[in-house]
């Protein structure tokens, strides 16, 4: 049975063709020449990375683009970090710029850009790598060139903010072929000598070519490995190098590195008349201190006399004894009004008393029960003689009292109307007083009623 295949839409297919590309094609390293190259009021950066036999489409967006350090244009030959992707509205591939440098520097960024993720992976970046420094160093090892401009930098803070820091150098080449190796012997002759408090790895500035020894892995797995904590400071403030990342601590510059392991000469001054200060106010309350004991003692052997104990301890006995006296005599009086309360209490609850009471509230309530019932008889009959003159008022009887009269046909009915009656029909008038037997004899349907 043949199986229809699936109908997709041009949308749905763009749409899982950049789905496919965004998850297998990430974090692309592409060097090329920029062609075709537009710079919208945006911002953003559109143009086309070519070589000898192919080209496709790039885009880097704003937020990045103020990142490069140089201004495209065309015919640059680059090297970018980007991202491959589908533009859906019109199904071209592009690649989603990140990053750009120039093609010679940017092939050292990328080996710099791949290393950095690689140690950063195996943990050697982490905070909980990192050995804090002393909080005191008297001896400080640099490992540096002895000729270089950051030796010099180094020592004249040195001698300028702390004279009395030793400084240990450990000469070492800091670019070259030869200087990784060196670099490494000296961390290592640090470590091995232990006669320093703290290691400062440093160099001048210059290209990232000149600061590539610092960039090496066997240095940065070596600074990892040391047991003396380092401090990298390698370049200008804008450099960064792996070095940087590894130790312990990063200085921005070798000058900012020796301000940062020196204590101002000031301050130890300030520092020791601080202790001098505390040191004589400590004397002086120590002084204070005795005189105040030997006083408090002097005072206690006067008062072991035995003739003043004696008294005090006389005088005492004897307010001991009223106090006792006073106490006695109040807990007595307590007691009897306690006594004389009670007593009230079952006067108050004898049997006879309370017969007494109960008999005056039996005869209270009889009386009450009287007149209760005389006045509720009362109001019984002034209801009832109400009621029978509102009966009387409505009554039919109290009708015919005055002069009126009911009539009726011979079956009872009440003749309202001279519709109801026919000429010689007998009737019945029912007065106030006795009935009449009526017989009409004329019927006159035009007189008014007296309603």
């Amino acid at each position: 049975m043949p199986v229809n295949p699936p109908v997709f839409t041009v949308s749905t297919l763009n749409r899982q063709v950049k789905a496919l590309l965004e998850q297998n094609w990430s974090q692309i390293w592409l060097s090329g020449e920029i062609s075709n190259l537009a710079t919208p009021a945006s911002g953003h950066l559109y143009f086309t990375l070519k070589d000898d036999r192919s080209q496709i489409r790039c885009a880097m967006f704003r937020s990045r683009a103020t990142r490069v350090t140089f201004r495209p244009e065309h015919g640059m030959q680059v090297l970018v970090r980007a991202n491959l992707t589908l533009y859906e509205p019109r199904g071209d591939i592009q690649m989603v710029v990140e990053s750009m440098q120039l093609a010679g520097d940017g092939l050292l960024q990328q080996r710099f850009e791949a290393l950095k993720m690689q140690l950063a992976a195996e943990g050697l970046f982490a905070t909980e790598a990192k050995q804090p420094l002393p909080d005191t160093i008297r001896r400080l090892g640099v490992i540096t060139s002895p000729s270089g401009a950051a030796i010099r930098d180094v020592l004249s803070v040195l001698k300028r903010r702390d004279p009395t820091l030793e400084v240990v150098i450990y000469p070492s080449p800091v670019q070259g072929s030869e200087a990784v190796p060196q670099l490494i012997r000296m961390i290592r002759t640090a470590d091995e000598r232990d006669e320093v408090d703290c290691l400062l790895l440093t160099r001048g500035g210059g290209s990232l070519e000149d600061l590539w020894c610092f960039n090496d892995e066997r240095l940065a797995r070596a600074v990892y490995a040391a047991r003396l904590p380092i401090v990298s400071a390698v370049g200008h403030e804008v450099d960064t190098t792996i070095s940087d990342y590894v130790a312990d601590l990063r200085a921005p510059t070798p000058s900012a590195a020796a301000e940062l392991l020196s204590t101002d000469s000031s301050h130890h001054r300030r520092q020791l008349a601080q202790q001098k200060q505390r040191l004589q106010q400590a004397w002086q309350q120590h002084r204070r201190h005795q005189s105040s004991a030997i006083a408090l003692l002097a005072a206690r052997l006067r008062a072991c006399d035995p003739k003043a104990q004696l008294a005090t301890h006389s005088q005492r006995l004897d307010e001991l004894a009223l106090r006792l006296t006073r106490a006695a005599d109040g807990q007595q009086r307590s007691k009897l009004h306690a006594l004389a309360q009670l007593q009230q209490r079952l006067a108050s609850q004898h049997p006879d008393r309370q017969l007494a009471i109960l008999r005056q509230r039996v005869a209270d309530l009889q009386h009450r029960l009287t007149r209760a019932s005389r006045a509720g008889i009362d109001n019984a009959r002034l209801r009832q003689r109400a009621q029978t003159q509102a009966l009387d008022a409505v009554s039919p009887l109290a009708v015919l009292s005055r002069g009126y009269s009911i009539l009726q046909d011979p079956q009872g009915h009440t003749i309202k109307d001279s519709d109801q009656v026919e000429i010689g029909e007998r009737l019945e008038a029912r007065l106030h007083r006795g009935t009449l037997a009526l017989a009409v004899t004329a019927i006159d349907p035009t007189k008014e009623s007296l309603e």
